[in-house]
């Protein structure tokens, strides 16, 4: 996950096919396995607080992460949870910046 969270996000083309096969496969081991790839299509993970204030501020931390990186995850916050989903809708699948990102929030 180290490489990953070094990189930066990068804006892929709309005719940049979504990843599959062994380059999904490769990402996803070096990811780790707090993230769920989900029908080959997105990203998601849950992160759990204490309350609802603790949420609150890491939803704000990814928030700042997203705009920092020009890679924006949809966020559903909740009492004591946050679950992020992450793909790129250009796209409509997987790119590599969507795993960048999760290493990165991952770090938060």
């Amino acid at each position: 996950m180290t490489k990953l969270a070094e990189k930066k996000c990068q804006a892929c083309k709309g005719d940049t096919p979504p990843l599959e096969g062994e380059t999904l496969s490769s990402l996803k081991k070096e990811l780790g396995s707090k993230w769920k790839v989900v029908n080959d299509h997105h990203l998601e993970s849950e992160f759990q607080f204490p309350n609802f204030k603790e949420a609150l501020a890491f939803t704000n931390r990814v928030g700042e992460l997203a705009d920092k990186e020009g890679h924006h995850p949809d966020i559903h916050l909740s009492w004591g949870k946050v679950r992020i989903v992450i793909w790129t809708h250009k796209i409509n699948g997987l790119s590599e910046s969507d795993f960048i990102l999760a290493a990165k929030i991952e770090k938060l």
